[in-house]
């Protein structure tokens, strides 16, 4: 069973949850999850259903209580940033370091590399169909929840002016479902992303154009507090078998260089610089 979650905090998620309904075929379920409201599909060839909580999302860690236990959950959610650009992303959440926004610390979720990068090219399409002026990308693992199941975020953003963008919400919709409706299909290479901003376009690019799936994202700025044992968790908690670590080079600080590559030889990944 795939399970898509949205927030009555969000207005995004809001929004996006209300074009899943609108544009494909789910009904009220009888059962509610914990007091919250669930919808479930007909037609699919997968169970598919769509619960909305009462808390963030980010502070959901009990989302893998739902019953039947889930093989995917798809977060539909806002995304916040300073400068406001408008975006539609996608990312795996769990937590690199410190927990500073839900889940546990030092533990990411289960990465499921080909949905992301089916939702990314969704998304990709869309907007480009629907001459939409944002910019569509990965962004890096981060917040929480820490899940044991496959999870992964799609974000409307990035400023209270697209999380009311209904058209923009939409291309969210449909990017959720077309990942729901195909998980399962491993398509692409899944690799680890190592390097560069929050928002990598050299990897965004990769996965648009080319055959490659991007599970976990570790950032420039996280790098150095990188050891080991995370290296081995974001490869080991990844859903397909990843054997090759992509090295943003140029996004990577100098002093930390020789103390990846190493890590990375201790952990068995090969290397590819771009």
């Amino acid at each position: 069973m795939i399970l898509l979650a949205a927030s009555k905090k969000d207005p995004a998620s809001l929004n996006i949850a209300k074009q899943i309904l609108e544009n494909y075929p789910f009904r009220l379920y009888e059962e509610k999850f914990k007091g919250s409201q669930v919808y479930a599909a007909e037609g699919f060839k997968q169970e598919v259903r769509l619960t909305i909580l009462e808390g963030e999302l980010v502070y959901a860690q009990d989302i893998t209580d739902f019953s039947p236990s889930p093989s995917l959950i798809i977060f539909l959610s806002r995304h916040s940033s300073v400068s406001g650009t408008p975006t539609l992303s996608v990312h795996t959440p769990g937590n690199l370091g410190q927990a500073g926004l839900g889940g546990f610390p030092r533990k990411v979720s289960v990465s499921p590399a080909n949905a992301m990068r089916t939702a990314l090219k969704a998304m990709a399409h869309l907007a480009v169909e629907k001459r939409l002026n944002y910019e569509v990308c990965y962004e890096c693992t981060h917040h929480g929840p820490s899940l044991d199941k496959p999870a992964m975020f799609v974000e409307l953003g990035s400023s209270p002016k697209q999380w009311m963008d209904m058209e923009a919400a939409e291309a969210i919709a449909h990017a959720a479902i077309k990942a729901a409706s195909s998980f399962g299909k491993e398509e692409a290479q899944t690799v680890l992303g190592i390097g560069g901003p929050h928002y990598n376009e050299k990897f965004t690019k990769m996965a648009l154009e080319g055959s490659i799936a991007f599970g976990h994202i570790i950032p420039k700025y996280a790098i150095h507090d990188i050891d080991e044992e995370i290296l081995r968790q974001c490869v080991e908690r990844t859903l397909e078998k990843v054997e090759l670590a992509v090295l943003d080079w140029k996004g990577i600080k100098g002093d930390d260089k020789q103390r990846l590559i190493e890590m990375l030889e201790k952990v068995s990944l090969k290397t590819q610089k771009v």
